[in-house]
């Protein structure tokens, strides 16, 4: 049995199929003891630490930091047992680095290096795309003989290209030299990307007139820019030097991309799934929660909750589970053929994170108590804040609550988790004119925005549910003596 171990990214819940490596708690040479954190890995729901499945010595790590891998994939090798002497298995040696195993002599001798000369640009017909690959036409297939180009009525036929460059004197070509006003007919070819073609098209720029700046004299986008910056320039030549000097680029050099993965790929697919699967029906309500806040001060005051921190959204999740209790239908999921009514609630809280938006949630929250739903509720901000929410945690959710109020946002038309049949959108707490007792007065008032699937909950349904919240939150104590 070989003492050398390769340890795979191991699947770490909800069918996730790659993570993204966010940081090695361990180099090559270290001892490592059996569930020691190895390596943080960063997957479509959560940063998690992995732990060691034996003890024993690195002996080689096979991505860096940063890598994104599928699950299965080998991430480290280790040597169970160091003490038994020297390994003879070349492939186990590290470099000098420490991150990656020394490539071996036969493999170094497999290896074809690509010429140096004479390469196309990426992203052009015969030149290498990304990943490696060919960039060919679609449908065809790439050719291992030289291809060979039809000539071009009146214009000069091909050459074939010579077997390497060797920087030639600069030879007269007349019959190739375009005429100042030549529509491009008989002028040499013009290289370059379908897209610069395009651009060049918009901007009512020539190709045939320019000079190319890129590989093997093929033009590019700055050099179309260029060429329509300078006619603009030429045309109104009363302009201001400096306005000219600094005429707007919109180039990628003012563009930022950013890689989509991890909690935003995973927030995207479930968004666009959700929105185009189920049928959305949004609707709005505006409380008086003036007793509401009394009454969280009033909970504040006492004893035994002065070292809780107590929200308003506490008030609010209460109000939604002893809603569901009197609205069961609202819990529950769309099956196809038949609706899931589900007797527990697994109260989801959407998040804001460094990582992106992520929607942990507290499981059979509808058996907690008040005191135990606010320990639940500062125990699940906390974690998400941290970046340590599990995958179990963000898993299994049945109903959901959005806090738009922290941004300062009055309410919202939400997206359904996929899955769930409702969300509610829970705004800012503000002061504003109301009519209390026949009298405007300032009240504290807040504006609440339910989202469900129409699949399930009618308007009825709907409208009832939202009511009972609104009716809790703007007399909690009212409402607790009347439902419980």
């Amino acid at each position: 049995m070989s003492r050398i171990k390769t340890f795979n990214l191991p699947d770490l819940g909800e069918g996730l199929t790659e993570g993204e490596i966010l940081a090695w708690l361990v180099k090559v040479g270290d001892t490592i003891e059996l569930n020691q954190p190895i390596v943080e890995v960063e997957t479509a729901k959560a940063a998690v630490e992995i732990p060691a499945k034996w003890a024993g010595q690195v002996q080689a790590i096979h991505h860096p930091e940063g890598t994104t891998v599928e699950v299965g994939t080998p991430i480290i090798a280790i040597d169970t047992d160091p003490g038994a002497g020297p390994l003879e298995t070349p492939s186990t040696t590290a470099m000098p680095d420490g991150d990656l195993p020394a490539p071996s002599a036969a493999s170094l001798a497999a290896v074809e290096l690509a010429p140096a000369e004479g390469m196309i640009e990426p992203g052009l017909i015969g030149g290498a795309a990304p990943g490696g690959r060919t960039a060919v036409l679609v449908g065809y297939g790439p050719r291992t003989t030289a291809a060979k180009r039809r000539p071009r009525k009146g214009g000069v036929p091909a050459q074939p290209a010579p077997a390497a460059v060797a920087a030639p004197a600069p030879v007269a070509q007349p019959a190739v030299a375009p005429a100042p006003a030549s529509n491009g007919r008989g002028a040499a070819l013009v290289l370059a990307k379908p897209p610069v073609r395009k651009l060049a098209k918009d901007l009512g720029v020539d190709l045939g007139t320019l000079t190319g700046s890129g590989p093997l004299g093929s033009i590019t986008r700055e050099d179309v820019q260029q060429a329509a910056n300078g006619a603009v320039a030429a045309a109104e030549p009363v302009a201001v030097t400096s306005a000219a000097t600094s005429a707007a680029s919109f180039g990628a050099d003012r563009e930022q991309r950013i890689p989509v993965k991890g909690v935003r790929k995973l927030t995207a697919e479930n968004m666009s799934r959700s929105a185009f699967t189920a049928p959305h029906v949004t609707e709005f309500l505006t409380v008086d929660v003036t007793r509401a806040m009394k009454a969280l001060d009033r909970l504040r005051g006492r004893r035994e909750w002065r070292d809780v921190r107590v929200s308003p959204l506490l008030l609010v999740a209460k109000a939604v589970l002893l809603a569901v209790k009197r609205h069961p239908m609202v819990n529950s999921t769309w099956a196809g053929d038949e609706i899931v009514v589900k007797e527990y609630v697994n109260l989801g809280i959407a998040a804001a994170t460094e990582r992106g938006l992520i929607v942990p949630n507290v499981k059979d929250a509808g058996r907690l108590s008040l005191r135990e739903l606010a320990d639940a509720l500062n125990d699940l901000v906390q974690t998400a804040k941290s970046g340590r929410t599990s995958p179990a945690d963000m898993s299994g959710g049945t109903l959901t609550i959005t806090n738009v109020g922290v941004f300062g946002v009055d309410t919202g038309t939400p997206i359904l988790p996929p899955g769930e049949s409702a969300i509610l959108a829970f705004g800012a707490v503000r002061e504003m004119p109301w009519v209390h007792k026949g009298k405007v007065k300032a009240r504290q008032v807040t504006t609440l925005g339910l989202s469900f699937d129409h699949r399930i909950i009618d308007g009825e349904l709907g409208s009832r549910f939202l009511r009972d919240i609104g009716d809790f939150l703007a007399d909690p104590e009212a409402a607790l003596l009347a439902w419980t």
